[in-house]
């Protein structure tokens, strides 16, 4: 807070004290405002640095007001005043009472005496100003604590009841401890990269298009002719990234099993695009594969698929369509991009 940049506030009704005080104050560029009263004074107490008041203006004044703003100052708060008084007097006790942090000057004053009480006075609202930011700065981090702590332990609790629904239903899609340990394992591993992308942003978003390259970039050959992603920009937030991170990981799982990964020559392709409807933004996902094992509609249904149809219906609130083309596996997935806190469901 510059000295230029605030206002003396001066309330000298009588006589020429408020003229004299606030001309020695301009010469020294120290901004002065002449109140004429003390209800404008009080109005303007906030942004002012100090006041100098007479003591015959306070005695003649309806004081309540003041008393009252001087009452509920934040704790940060005690605003100077410069109290003027006759020559050869006391102050008035109830007076200094009522101010509470205040500088009695005996008039007539010496000017030098007036601009060295106040700049006294306005250095020590500029300490507390600085400490007001301070507790301002602190206020903001202990909510920003808070805010971290419930988002962790949301987080915890999603990210937990993903484990138990993973391990639940690799236990009843697999045959041996051998298989079920590494697609378990293969599950966990899926599930941290999203986490990783996730806490790299302070557990804001994930952009799809590394999601994608997290599962498929160790297929691709040097030519990046196996893989092909193209889309915008997409930052997924936690509630999607996880289980659209997942779903890839399963497609990207049967691929190499089953379908366009498992063979040499196999390709697939990843479109997205993002369409802003009436109900809000939606981002469409396109997987396609081409080149792999002839393809057969499925005899019985897998944890991948029970996860694309189940988990992004009911947690993403998408529409999951799986088409079993002889020529290759294609998935089109049409997601809402809204952020809501939801529990994963198996």
């Amino acid at each position: 807070m510059q000295a230029d940049e605030v206002s003396v506030l001066i309330l000298a009704p009588h006589g020429r004290d408020g003229t004299v005080a606030a001309a020695i104050l301009g010469e020294l560029g120290i901004k002065a405002t002449i109140c004429p009263g003390l209800e404008a004074l009080v109005a303007e107490l906030d942004g002012s640095a100090c006041a100098v008041i007479t003591e015959e203006a306070l005695l003649s004044a309806d004081r309540r007001e003041l008393a009252e703003w001087i009452k509920v100052q934040p704790p940060w708060s005690d605003f100077p005043f410069i109290l003027l008084t006759q020559r050869g007097g006391s102050p008035v006790e109830h007076l200094t009472d009522l101010l509470g942090n205040v500088t009695v000057l005996e008039r007539p004053f010496h000017p030098a005496v007036l601009v060295n009480a106040v700049r006294s006075a306005m250095r020590a609202r500029q300490r507390q100003r600085e400490v007001e930011a301070h507790l301002k700065e602190r206020q903001q981090a202990h909510e920003r604590q808070a805010l971290l702590i419930r988002e962790l332990h949301h987080r915890v609790k999603n990210t937990l009841a993903t484990v138990q629904g993973l391990l639940g239903a690799t236990a009843r899609s697999t045959h041996s401890v051998d298989e079920f340990y590494q697609s378990f394992a293969d599950r966990i591993v899926s599930l941290a990269n999203t986490h990783n992308l996730l806490t790299e942003d302070y557990w804001q978003t994930a952009p799809l298009v590394e999601m994608l390259r997290n599962e498929l970039a160790h297929y691709d050959d040097g030519a990046q002719r196996r893989i092909s992603l193209d889309g915008p920009s997409v930052e997924l937030s936690a509630d999607l990234a996880v289980p659209i991170g997942m779903a890839v990981h399963e497609l990207t799982t049967n691929a190499a099993k089953h379908g366009a990964l498992s063979v040499p020559g196999g390709q697939i392709a990843v479109a997205w695009t993002v369409q802003d409807v009436e109900a809000g933004r939606r981002l469409a996902i396109d997987w396609v594969e081409r080149g792999g094992p002839r393809v057969e509609p499925p005899r019985r249904k897998g944890f991948g698929s029970t996860l694309l149809h189940r988990v992004l219906t009911h947690q993403c609130h998408a529409t999951i369509s799986i088409a079993y083309d002889p020529d290759g596996l294609s998935c089109h997935m049409d997601i809402p991009l809204v952020e809501e806190r939801l529990v994963p469901e198996y």
